[in-house]
């Protein structure tokens, strides 16, 4: 008679720093698993009890307490289920990103992550110390093997797990979204059960945590590297697997598989995730978003709708001179679509004062960008007294194009405390624009087929102080997130002065950057935690071949 044990993936939002809340979710969660699911274990996401990553949160003496009263509770008041969850711990003056085992008391495994990510925007070596030993536990006659996150990426852990005597690997993770996470985490575990051959169950958490979205996507691979169980993206969920021991090994019992999204699908979900997690944790009781008829300010409030319903958003046009009847058309048209509160106040009476009361420090200077940029602090200074009489936080439209070259005004458009789109590409906005018209036409045709103009001077176009974005962004990435040089991005087909004009522009704004509100990642290498270029800065790119 072969051994099977019902397994529970709990892939959760947990909050970082709401020990309590966190502590109660697992609980209810082990819960309904057992009375529910009848599962005889289980698995919660990496660090489940302080939530993922609680960076400097973990120096705190208070926050230390919490989670060991939170084991305490744990581990007591639970029976009939087993558990497993992550947890910081604090143990010969160190601290270990650890998981553990309990059931009905009792610690059935202790195991501490041995390798520890220190890249992107991962800095866990600044926290925590490497574990040494592998960690086993049997359960109903099946020997299971504990890994965390980064020990799947390379081969020792598991190894280590398969000599101890695993049978199957439950790996916990806390794995951030980006456009190929999937497929890479998938195809990361496969070369570790080909190394191993052994089944590995990999949950992760879901939920927005400042500039990360956590996309869930938990699988069970078995032996041969087939997928008998993915959990969908993005959503909560409690979800039942079945392991059998069979004398030829351990077998997962199929299960639903979620197939994976379409890229523009799943940019779009992690947006919507990240925004509604930023305003929701932080409490407020809505946003304000400047609508400018144009296509960033058009996607941020569907995202916005999508994230929070339209009850809790509001769109604001200030119109100039130089605003087109199109754009103010278009505006009102979405607002009208989407349901939500529409305010239109003019800026003239505000840009004349101001320009008049500077008029003796500006004599004898011809207007320039200077001008523009009022226009622009304008609106900002509106948006952010709307923001501050009503409590709903401002949400920033700009796009990653336009944070890497500067395109942008300080106080002005990048006033705000989230920015949604901050790290999809401008090419990519239109892509995200066409597919959520796809779900139900919100966004105008002409705000998606028009040439761009930020309207801030007659007939203006993006295109007058920017190449093109199809030639714009495959720069902005080669040089981004490839770190590629002048020669390698030249010998891609385009042209020196562009790249050398574009790269300048971008060191040139790092300051810019320094003071943008945080926003979404999508991508392997947004402007925030994982970039971290000088701001003062005497590098040169060459401006020819050496």
């Amino acid at each position: 008679m072969s051994d099977r044990v019902t397994l529970a993936l709990a892939q959760l939002d947990l909050a970082v720093g709401d020990v309590a809340g966190n502590t109660a979710k697992i609980l209810d969660n082990a819960a309904r698993a057992r009375d529910d699911l009848r599962a005889d274990l289980v698995i919660f996401p990496e660090l489940s009890i302080c939530g993922y990553p609680p960076e400097d949160l973990l120096f705190h003496s208070g926050l230390r307490r919490d989670v060991e009263d939170a084991i305490r509770e744990i581990r007591t008041s639970l029976s009939g289920i087993a558990v497993l969850l992550g947890f910081p711990e604090y143990a010969d003056g160190n601290i270990y990103n650890s998981c553990a085992v309990f059931a009905d008391g009792k610690q059935l495994a202790h195991y501490r992550k041995h390798l520890l990510p220190n890249y992107g925007v991962f800095d866990e070596k600044r926290y925590f110390t490497e574990g040494r030993e592998a960690a086993v536990f049997k359960l109903g006659g099946i020997r299971f093997g504990l890994t965390i996150c980064e020990d799947v990426w390379k081969p020792g852990p598991m190894q280590a797990s398969r000599s101890a005597g695993a049978e199957c690997v439950l790996t916990i993770n806390g794995s951030p979204y980006k456009l190929t996470s999937q497929v890479e985490r998938e195809a990361v575990v496969r070369r570790r059960v080909d190394e191993i051959g052994r089944p590995v169950v990999y949950v992760n958490m879901v939920g927005g945590q400042d500039e990360l979205v956590f996309d869930g996507g938990s699988f069970v691979m078995n032996a041969d590297g087939g997928i008998d169980f993915r959990a969908p993206a993005f959503d909560e969920g409690l979800y039942k697997v079945v392991v059998d021991g069979r004398a030829a090994g351990v077998q997962p019992e199929p299960a639903p598989v979620t197939e994976p999204m379409p890229l523009e699908e799943s940019v779009y979900r992690a947006l919507v995730t990240g925004t509604r997690d930023y305003v929701m944790k932080h409490r407020f009781p809505g946003v304000v978003i400047g609508l400018s008829g144009g296509i960033d300010s058009a996607l941020v409030l569907a995202v916005a709708c999508d994230a929070l319903g339209p009850d809790m958003v509001r769109a604001v046009m200030m119109p100039f001179r130089y605003t087109s009847n199109m754009s103010q058309e278009d505006a009102a048209k979405q607002a009208k679509t989407l349901g939500v509160r529409y305010d239109v106040i003019p800026i003239a009476p505000m840009y004349d004062a101001t320009v008049n009361q500077l008029a003796a420090v500006f004599e004898g200077r011809k207007p320039d960008v200077t001008e523009e940029n009022i226009q622009a602090r304008c609106r900002g200074l509106l948006l952010m007294a709307i923001s501050n009489k009503t409590g709903r936080m401002l949400l920033t439209t700009g796009n990653k194009s336009e944070m890497a070259v500067g395109y942008a005004t300080l106080y002005g458009d990048m006033a705000g405390g989230f920015a949604p789109i901050k790290d999809c590409p401008k090419t990519l906005v239109y892509r995200l624009a066409r597919y959520r018209n796809s779900l139900g036409a919100c966004i105008p045709e002409r705000v998606i087929t028009r040439p761009p103009s930020a309207e801030l001077r007659p007939d203006q176009k993006d295109s007058d102080s920017l190449p093109d974005y199809d030639v714009l962004d495959p720069i902005l990435e080669a040089f981004i997130e490839e770190d590629l040089s002048v020669e390698e991005i030249v010998g891609r087909g385009y042209e020196r002065d562009v790249v050398i004009r574009v790269l300048e522009m971008v060191k040139r704004n790092e300051y810019k950057r320094r003071q943008a509100p945080p926003g979404v990642r999508i991508s392997g290498r947004a402007f925030g935690r994982d970039w971290r270029y000088p701001i003062t800065s005497g590098y040169r790119f060459p401006t020819r071949k050496k």
